[in-house]
């Protein structure tokens, strides 16, 4: 019902047994044929400024900012649904899944609930997807495969001279930090992430916190946004007054990501999240989806 969630799966090697995605799911590639179980209640194409009021509109209100389709579940006949807990706005949420069976589903599906609030939550939650697909022995040797890739990205950094202090900005208007286990992959790719906790939501920020930490790094990736998106919404940042004096922008280490694929969906794919952030501190090769601020302009 989530994109991380079939990513874990498809890690584990139960992608062939997937009968439905949620409208967010796009890897890997086979998903897009399976039946889409979810979509927004709102348009989400507008604004930065516009998704925020609607959600916190649509959420003041006790709904969900997403529908289940219960018609299609019905139809799949599901042995298992995997739903979160952890964000009501990115994801699905296990409220939306348990009002959807509430019903009672044919085949009684079990509910997996995923908890990624930090990096060993994501690797329980892996834990907890193999338990309940019994391939327990398998979960344990992907997740230390994956472990293990981190492992060697982070002990490449070590030799660095310097740390750089890192904003991650996880919306841009308003300003929201990155959480949860970025701040965690910021420092494990060798930087010294200013705002944001681990484990813990990802918080608002003002202009002023900006300006007052002035960051050597900063990483604008929009939580739900593609690279392209991304680019179109810049503007929220370059057009404040005050970008031009922060240190990040005046030395050219400013970078846009696909915040959709690159940073915000807790599952296997940290692995590439941690790579790219070391790629970033390090000012190396650009990847696929994300680039050096004055490069993609």
């Amino acid at each position: 019902m989530i994109a991380s969630a079939t990513e874990i799966v498809d890690a584990l090697g139960e992608f062939p047994h997937l009968v439905g995605r949620s409208h967010e799911c796009d890897f890997p590639e086979g998903v897009a044929c399976l039946p889409c179980c979810t979509r927004p209640r709102f348009d989400v194409s507008g604004s930065s400024r516009e998704i925020d009021t609607l959600v916190k509109s649509t959420l003041s209100g006790a709904l969900s900012i997403y529908e289940v389709f219960d018609d299609v579940l019905e139809r799949l006949q599901p042995t298992h649904i995997i739903t979160q807990t952890q964000c009501e706005v990115c994801a699905v949420s296990l409220r939306d899944v348990e009002r959807s069976v509430a019903a009672k589903l044919a085949s009684r599906p079990e509910i997996v609930s995923l908890q990624p609030n930090s990096l060993d939550d994501i690797w329980e939650d892996m834990r907890r997807v193999a338990r309940a697909l019994e391939i327990e022995a398998r979960g344990e040797s992907r997740i230390a495969e994956l472990q293990q890739r981190m492992r060697k990205v982070s002990e490449r950094v070590k030799s660095a001279s310097a740390r750089p202090t890192v904003a991650c900005i996880e919306w841009l208007e308003p300003l929201m930090a990155a959480g949860n286990w970025t701040p965690e992959l910021v420092e494990m790719a060798g930087g010294r992430n200013l705002f944001g906790e681990a484990g813990r939501h990802s918080p608002w920020m003002t202009w002023d916190e900006l300006v007052e930490r002035d960051p050597e790094v900063i990483v604008a990736s929009p939580c739900g946004f593609d690279l392209p998106r991304t680019l179109s919404e810049m503007y929220w940042l370059t057009d404040n007054a005050r970008w031009r004096g922060l240190r990040a922008v005046r030395e050219g280490r400013v970078y846009v990501a696909d915040g959709n694929r690159c940073f915000h969906r807790p599952g296997p794919g940290v692995v590439g999240s941690l790579a790219a952030l070391a790629e970033m501190l390090r000012g190396g090769e650009e990847g696929r989806w994300w680039k050096r601020w004055e490069r993609a302009v």
